[in-house]
């Protein structure tokens, strides 16, 4: 069985669907220290102008270091919600597909969050769907499993008995491969390819989040999505 495993991310690159659609099972790593600046709060959409970045604000001052991601909490009086649907809509309402999607995410954005994670269970769940991937979830916060680096993702692993471990590319700086060996693991690297993909705002500019191949190719983001079957042993 290969499992792969991978921190929760706000609208995250079309290489954090295409791991998981090449696993049996994903498990998303909710129980670790949520860092700055990284993509757990964050990503990009296209505009007129290129590029801007959407953030989910949160509540974090003195507490890093103590601040696990299951655990975190919006800024509060900030309507970042709003703002962040109408400048979607701003910016992709005369994509392609943008109209078969529009009512499912707004929704999403209109509905009264209180906490970080259960929006983004529910963001993922609906990303996952019109993808059309039908890869199991196991969110390790609701399993009883420690360690730290190489040996949390090895104990996953086990506890849900993988056979390969599918790891993202930078896996390959600092995974201890040794171990997984013993247990009798083998470990996969993606080597996964951007491809392009129309977008209505000029030139294609690879690396934003799903909802801008969402929203231009609709129906056929999956088949562009997997576009690179490349797995290095």
């Amino acid at each position: 069985m290969i499992v792969s495993i991978n921190q929760p991310a706000y609208l995250p690159w079309l290489g954090y669907f295409e791991r998981i659609a090449r696993s049996d099972l994903h498990i998303v790593l909710d129980h670790v220290q949520f860092e700055k600046n990284s993509f757990t709060n964050r990503n990009r959409i296209r505009s007129t102008n290129g590029e801007i970045w959407l953030t989910i604000p949160l509540s974090t001052k003195g507490q890093f270091g103590n601040l696990e991601i299951n655990g975190l909490a919006f800024a509060p009086n900030n309507p970042w919600q709003k703002k962040q649907w109408d400048t979607l809509c701003m910016n992709y309402r005369k994509a392609p597909y943008f109209a078969q999607y529009a009512q499912a995410y707004e929704s999403l954005y209109k509905t009264g969050w209180t906490s970080f994670m259960p929006m983004i269970r529910s963001f993922l769940d609906r990303h996952l769907k019109d993808l059309g991937i039908h890869t199991r979830l196991v969110y390790s916060s609701e399993m009883k499993v420690s360690g730290t680096k190489s040996e949390l993702l090895l104990n996953l692993c086990r506890d849900m008995g993988a056979t390969c471990y599918l790891s993202g590319a930078m896996g390959r700086d600092y995974l201890d491969e040794g171990i997984f060996s013993r247990a009798e693991i083998s470990v996969a690297y993606q080597n996964y390819k951007h491809p392009e993909y129309r977008q209505h705002h000029g030139a294609f500019k690879p690396y934003m989040g799903i909802l801008d191949l969402i929203f231009n190719e609709g129906p056929h983001s999956l088949s562009i999505l997997l576009n690179n079957k490349n797995l290095n042993q």
